[in-house]
């Protein structure tokens, strides 16, 4: 059985390589794509790999997750300081979570401290800009079965 990833991502991730390249770099969302494609490859793990900047619409992916996926890589941006929604969503997930933040956000403003989506994550990645996905991949394909 093939094994499969969501790898979600909050608003504002679609300008990634584009925004603000002096915090989150310059590599795109296709970059991480690709990164995390190769890598699933080595695991046996499909990656699904979605952005949206409708905190609804990442909820019924992580519902869809329920039925579709072993596993799920998190990014949620803004939403990880704000939304319990996303929360609850993920609560009712019973594989493993990877929260990853390309930045380090310990060390911005103290409203990016607090994280709903930690509450649920079995690991938090931040602070490595996109290579935080790619120890999330590899992190993930040792948890998966």
């Amino acid at each position: 059985m093939t094994k499969t990833v969501y790898i979600l991502n909050g608003p504002n991730l679609n300008l990634l390589g584009k925004r603000q390249p002096e915090i989150y770099g310059y590599d795109t969302l296709d970059d991480v794509e690709a990164t995390c494609t190769r890598l699933g490859e080595e695991f046996g793990i499909r990656t699904r790999l979605l952005q949206s900047n409708w905190e609804g619409q990442i909820v019924d992916w992580i519902h869809e997750a329920r039925e579709a996926a072993q596993g799920i890589i998190i990014n949620p941006a803004a939403l990880t300081h704000t939304s319990v929604a996303v929360l609850d969503a993920l609560n009712a997930f019973d594989g493993p979570v990877l929260e990853v933040h390309i930045s380090n956000v310990h060390k911005r403003e103290s409203f990016r401290h607090h994280s709903y989506v930690s509450l649920r994550a079995d690991g938090v990645i931040a602070g490595f800009g996109v290579e935080g996905y790619a120890l999330a991949m590899r992190r993930m394909g040792s948890l998966l079965p």
